[in-house]
């Protein structure tokens, strides 16, 4: 069924899963009910939570125009999630059309998913791996085919650390990554937090799901960028990083930071 060779056995239906439940808000089709009725109830508890999607999204389309317009061409997206259009390979080639992409998920559904829908698209590589291997991703066959590590690198981790437990350790997850990067390289991270907001209810909404939702404090979330220099502004709520159009309303609401960080040395 793909590249992967996974079971249609594997994939987890009886449980909502993250990237099902963010198509569903952003309006995609390719979810389930219990993906829908999660969706609803974390509406219900955070009434921003489509407007902060879209504000992530919208961080995600400047951060990779911004990477490639620093020069490079090379994009490792882990998490990527179901396709969105426009998706990673889009944004970037609409720049430069000499711009690799690997993707990289873990669930069987989002890899069979974006292999059909991306597979006319000249988009380099699907890969079905764990971020909470971050020496798996790197070495997988299929992204050493598509990513020189002797290159600089720009690897998205976009509102996918957050469903990570502090006993999964971040920290050491991305600095394993950081130090897989060549100098020049980039780091390009969102992440939800509770600093705008009580949002317990909504962490409680993925407590049955296939991750839980673990959110962070600006300090907490900044130490993840430790060995790259962050660029202006810094880590700044989604909706207020580098943006090109007026934010949208209640955007100081979102519980969304993004940032964007060079690899120097």
């Amino acid at each position: 069924m793909s590249q992967d060779g996974f079971r249609a056995e594997e994939i987890d239906t009886s449980r909502p899963h993250p990237a099902r439940i963010y198509d569903y808000l952003l309006g995609g089709k390719d979810n389930y009910e219990v993906d829908q009725r999660a969706g609803d109830a974390l509406a219900a508890v955070a009434p921003e939570v489509r407007i902060g999607l879209r504000a992530n999204r919208a961080f995600l389309r400047r951060a990779v125009r911004y990477v490639v317009g620093s020069g490079v061409r090379q994009i490792l997206d882990i998490g990527t999630g179901l396709p969105t259009s426009p998706n990673v390979h889009e944004i970037a080639r609409e720049l430069t059309p000499d711009v690799r992409v690997a993707y990289v998920d873990n669930d069987p559904i989002v890899s069979a998913h974006a292999g059909a829908l991306l597979s006319g698209s000249g988009v380099n590589s699907i890969v079905l791996a764990d971020l909470r291997d971050p020496r798996a991703v790197v070495d997988h066959p299929d992204v050493r085919r598509v990513i020189d590590f002797d290159e600089p690198v720009a690897v998205l981790l976009v509102a996918i650390i957050h469903f990570l437990t502090d006993a999964e350790e971040p920290g050491r997850i991305v600095a394993t990554l950081r130090d897989a990067l060549p100098a020049g390289s980039f780091l390009v991270l969102s992440h939800a937090t509770g600093d705008f907001a009580d949002r317990s209810d909504a962490q409680a909404v993925y407590s049955k799901a296939t991750a839980t939702l673990n959110l962070r404090s600006r300090a907490e979330i900044e130490r993840l960028f430790d060995g790259f220099e962050l660029v202006e502004p810094g880590l700044a709520q989604a909706p207020f990083w580098r943006p090109d159009t007026s934010p949208p309303p209640r955007s100081g609401e979102i519980g969304f930071y993004g940032g964007v960080a060079r690899k120097t040395g």
